[in-house]
């Protein structure tokens, strides 16, 4: 809660919160004759806290005044200064910049099952890139580790039968639990049209129903956390399985494309090639260095264009500068 230059915590949320990012336990006024165990940190340095806690699994809830202190005075010296959420701070929907890995994406994702078919879509709130797929059961896991959401949400009907946690063990610690609800395909459908300003989805491809179930339950989402103020998202893009290369998780470990065996980005290939200026380039680089290209005339495009850049040596040079 925004208290003047501090946002402050309360009560089970304060106590937990000070031990999580080591900050001090006070205490203000009481409840049903206890006292309320309160902490906060300033309002200059409160990404940096936010960080740690996000970190450690946490979501939050900002509340900012919406109301000057002087009208609410005006209601009796006690009034308290009326306050909204204004935005809901998850692993997967977070937008500073000094919060998130310059060199690599941040992704929410969302797992769908409809007719026994299971569709994931994902999207990077900060850079607007929104995919879809649909996946079969056996190749599940592979995605994921390719994709490697911050967050995944899951119908709890979902949860419940089918053997996710088997598959990807590592996906328990990422979920965040929705009712079935969420993911109705009507509904979904219809969140991204107004979304998008369309009447029909068919300009943007041929979605199957359970990708748009999952795609429309992201975009439920953001609505809610953000509160309205839905980040502005790039075309949904459907991805298909023979576009790029599955590599399960065990060998994309053993191969350490992108981090080490460790979980790290120290040694692994992409640490050894990345000489990348921006943000953007290195998200690239690792995008494509997780999931290799199957048709050879991409790869032979990608190639040409490699070639150009090296022939023109002033040229690259000049972009590179």
């Amino acid at each position: 809660y925004r208290m003047g230059d501090f946002y402050e915590m309360f009560f089970e949320d304060a106590i937990e919160a000070s031990t999580a990012i080591d900050i001090a336990l006070t205490k203000r006024g009481k409840h049903l004759g206890k006292d309320i165990p309160m902490c906060g940190v300033p309002v200059h340095s409160a990404d940096s806290y936010l960080a740690r806690l996000i970190r450690k699994g946490y979501r939050i809830a900002v509340c900012e005044q919406t109301e000057d202190p002087r009208e609410a005075r005006k209601r009796g010296s006690k009034a308290v200064v009326r306050r909204e959420v204004v935005r809901v701070v998850t692993p997967g929907t977070i937008t500073e910049e000094q919060l998130l890995e310059a060199r690599e994406n941040n992704y929410l994702g969302a797992l769908a099952e409809h007719g026994g078919n299971l569709g994931l879509a994902w999207v990077d709130v900060s850079t607007g890139e929104f995919f879809c797929q649909t996946v079969e059961n056996e190749e599940l896991g592979s995605v994921i580790n390719s994709v490697s959401p911050s967050e995944v949400l899951l119908a709890d009907n979902l949860i419940k039968k089918h053997k996710l946690f088997e598959i990807f063990p590592e996906l328990n610690e990422r979920v965040t639990r929705q009712p079935a609800s969420f993911f109705e395909i009507e509904a979904a459908q219809r969140r991204l049209e107004e979304t998008f300003e369309v009447k029909a989805l068919d300009a943007y491809g041929n979605f199957s129903r359970v990708e748009i179930s999952a795609s429309g339950a992201l975009v439920y989402y953001l609505e809610l956390t953000q509160k309205g103020h839905l980040p502005q998202l790039q075309q949904l893009k459907r991805v298909t399985g023979s576009e790029t290369m599955i590599i399960d998780a065990a060998t994309r470990r053993s191969l350490e494309l992108v981090k080490n065996q460790s979980g790290s980005r120290e040694g692994s290939l992409l640490s050894v090639i990345d000489s990348t200026i921006t943000g953007s380039g290195g998200r690239l680089l690792c995008s494509r260095l997780s999931s290799p290209l199957t048709d050879v005339h991409q790869v032979r495009a990608r190639h040409m264009a490699v070639e150009w850049f090296v022939i023109n040596n002033a040229i690259r040079e000049k972009l590179r500068e």
